[in-house]
């Protein structure tokens, strides 16, 4: 099967290159977020060259060279770019094991490739002294082979010739540590807010765009022109530029710009140079909002036998739970703040633009640049620079706008534009507000019968690079403006958006899933790490501990008999492992430990990503006294088969720590004035000091497809945490963050006290 990169990008010079000092050079469309992929790509690269990882280079992604692998998102890094790359490295590899084959008259069975270097095998005793010829690939590589299609095959023989490889006594070195980490430990690493252009004409200067608080405002023209003209007389400002909400600030120095943007920032706390006024919904009754907007609603999947038939009147004797969650308006909260540099420079063939950004899509951002500064798609350039990292659409592709902008009033000279603290919580695009309402019910076997999940929310994506007009908030607030681009979820054959992971995995006889997309959308939303997965499986994983303690079943035995026959044996190795890391034992009621501490609880979830990506279960021990502080937390994820088992248990680790962060502590303040959580007092995250010991086991898998680490475990980690505050203080909480008021308002709620009917 062909690597799906490949179908459009199937030469072999736009994955591989020899560079002039004889090394291997490796290109790839998917960016290093801090996520260490450059690394993973590297070793499939060394694996299948023979080689070892410090002689391979992998080249930095840029829209000159790379191949156009879209946008680095979905946990599809590896599994796309890395079979590419795997594919391409194999058919090089076999193409001059051929070419040397040839050379030496022998068949190709007799080809060994050891350290980079091809020979024939020995034939017999009365070679042993002779010296055997090698080859190196930089000797065997013609100018043509570099122009051929990859041929996919090579994909499914890279493994086998690996086998050969090793019987000839050349066994791969381990895994080599990741080059990067030593420079980013020891602040030696550069990143893109550490970029100054070299070898320019004009040196570096400093910009900011400032604009309402809002997608759409009033500007108080006389407040607005009067802070324009004073800036114009300050000393060290090169330029001032107005266009329709948006005022422009070019200076020599970061300083004199660091000085403006706190004198504006403050000013429009008060409430001036912009008059805003977006509709607010209620954070008690998010679910009241989005309800009661227009909406399109989407059958994702009815396996019903009788979808128009009451269930309760067909089964009427089914123990059933009803219940409705709540996740709020998320925040990327990016400790590194989004920077970006551009130069407009004249060239024979037009006007030409170049970027540097920390975009997660670099050719979506390139061709909305191209449409939003009216000029062709190939004389932009987008060049990739590691930030501080990102998981989702933050401000990355808006800031490379405004870099754009402002550079394009001093031709010639870099501009450089980072956002303030305050820009990056007010202006980000937020991960939209979900409810979930789930109706289940069992027999009385006790196997689950019925399940309809239903979703309302807004759509995940509004990234660059999807529509007919640019989706970049600058383009959105000029004196010609874009229109505002509406957010859409991807088609449930990548996963989804709202609706992702809303298909339960069990094995259940009659399920609906119905998807409400929101068409109102007052604050941007957009992509936030794993979608919408993580609000249904904390939905699912809810109700499927509350079955269990409602039928007097232990949580994980409840679980594993909804996993039968061979398809989800890897979800019950998953859940079985998790499970014995943390010591669970199956008993005939609860998993409630009579003489446990008061306020300790533990819960456990399961999910497969996507219903289709890595199975994933975690465990949470907690306790729950002022606030809830989690002690440990048990992750077994099964990834197919693993690459960089360091990198992937990062990837996890993270992913479960950020959900902890969401589970626990993050909600977006907003205001008809804007969001008004845009500092760390007011948006906070979890500290070092509220981190739990995190243990993390990875299954054998080197026979399946690889799957991806870095959103599998997000899911679960949310449902996990909800489920062990249950068993730590009887009471189901159902609205994200689980914080003290939180806490209390389920206490106080009638549903959470006997959420469960019979009928």
């Amino acid at each position: 099967m062909t690597p799906e990169s490949l179908k459009a990008q199937p030469l072999l010079r736009q994955w591989l290159a020899l560079g002039p000092d004889g090394r291997v050079q490796a290109f790839s469309g998917k960016v290093d977020l801090g996520q260490g992929i450059s690394h993973a790509l590297r070793l499939i690269v060394a694996e299948e060259l023979r080689l070892t990882p410090e002689q391979i280079d992998m080249v930095p992604a840029s829209t000159r060279f790379s191949p156009d692998e879209a946008v680095t998102s979905g946990s599809l890094s590896v599994q796309h770019s890395g079979s590419a790359l795997r594919c391409a490295a194999a058919h090089w590899r076999e193409a001059c094991r051929q070419a040397m084959a040839d050379r030496l008259g022998v068949t190709l069975s007799k080809v060994r490739c050891q350290d980079g270097h091809f020979f024939a095998a020995k034939q017999g005793a009365n070679d042993a002294c002779e010296p055997m010829p090698r080859a190196s690939y930089a000797a065997l590589s013609s100018p043509a082979l570099w122009d051929c299609p990859i041929a996919p095959w090579h994909a499914q023989a890279a493994h086998a010739a690996l086998d050969l490889s090793r019987a000839a006594g050349s066994d791969l070195s381990p895994p080599a540590l990741r080059p990067d980490v030593a420079a980013k430990v020891f602040g030696e690493f550069e990143y893109i807010h550490d970029r100054v252009m070299p070898g320019v004409s004009q040196p570096m200067c400093h910009g900011m765009v400032f604009r309402p608080s809002t997608l759409s405002a009033e500007v108080i023209e006389h407040e607005l022109q009067d802070l324009a003209k004073r800036l114009q007389a300050t000393a060290g400002v090169l330029q001032v530029i107005r266009s329709g909400l948006l005022l422009g600030v070019l200076t020599e120095t970061e300083r004199v710009l660091g000085q403006i943007a706190q004198t504006i920032e403050e000013g429009q706390a008060q409430g001036q140079f912009w008059r805003c006024g977006a509709p607010v919904p209620d954070p008690l009754d998010l679910a009241g909002w989005l309800k009661q907007q227009d909406l399109d609603t989407t059958k994702v999947i009815d396996t019903s036998p009788q979808a128009d038939v009451d269930v309760g009147e067909i089964h009427s004797e089914h123990f059933r739970v009803l219940a409705e969650f709540q996740r709020p308006y998320v925040q990327h909260a990016s400790i590194g703040l989004c920077c970006a540099l551009a130069q407009w420079t004249d060239q024979p063939y037009g006007t030409r633009l170049e970027v540097w950004s920390h975009s997660q899509g670099i050719y979506n951002l390139r061709r909305d640049l191209a449409l939003a500064f009216d000029v062709p798609g190939e004389q932009v350039q987008v060049s990739h620079v590691e930030g501080a990292g990102c998981y989702g659409h933050n401000g990355a592709d808006d800031v490379a706008w405004d870099a754009a902008w402002l550079a394009r009033q001093v031709p010639g000279r870099p501009v450089r534009v980072q956002w303030t603290r305050q820009a990056e919580l007010s202006h980000a695009p937020l991960a939209p507000a979900m409810a979930v309402r789930i109706d289940a019910a069992v027999g009385k076997n006790g196997q689950l019968r019925e399940w309809t999940q239903t979703v309302w929310g807004q759509g995940h994506g509004t990234r660059p690079g999807r529509g007919q007009t640019p989706a970049l908030l600058g383009a959105w607030q000029t004196a010609d403006p874009a229109p505002v681009t509406l957010a859409v979820n991807a088609a449930m054959a990548v996963g989804g958006g709202s609706e992702r992971n809303a298909q339960p995995p069990y094995n259940i006889p009659s399920v609906k899933v119905v998807n409400h997309r929101v068409l109102n959308m007052p604050f941007r939303v957009s992509a936030m790490r794993a979608l919408g997965a993580p609000g249904n499986v904390l939905a699912a994983e809810s109700v499927m501990d509350e079955l269990a303690h409602g039928l007097s079943q232990d949580p994980l035995a409840f679980r594993l008999a909804h996993l039968q026959g061979a398809e989800p044996a890897r979800a019950r190795a998953v859940l079985q492992t998790a499970a014995d890391m943390a010591g669970w034992a199956i008993t005939q009621t609860t998993n409630q430990a009579t003489d446990k501490p008061e306020g300790w609880g533990r819960g456990l979830a399961y999910a497969r990503y996507k219903n289709t990506g890595a199975f994933c279960a975690v465990v949470v021990e907690l306790v729950v006294a002022e606030k809830v502080k989690l002690h440990k937390l048990w992750i077994a994820a099964d990834l197919g088969h693993v690459v960089d088992a360091d990198g992937a248990i990062n990837q996890l680790e993270g992913g479960a720590l950020q959900a902890a962060s969401w589970a626990l502590s993050e909600a977006a303040q907003l205001s008809p004035q804007g969001i008004t959580s845009n500092d760390w007092t007011r948006y906070p995250i979890l500290k070092f000091s509220d981190m739990p010991e995190v243990t993390v086991a990875l299954m054998p898998g080197a026979d399946n497809a690889s799957l991806g680490a870095g959103e599998c475990s997000s899911g679960p980690t949310c449902a996990a945490i909800a489920n062990a505050i249950f068993d730590a203080i009887g009471v189901r909480v159902r609205s994200m963050p689980f914080t003290p008021d939180n806490l209390m308002r389920a206490i106080d709620s009638e549903e959470a006290r006997s959420p469960s009917t019979r009928s």
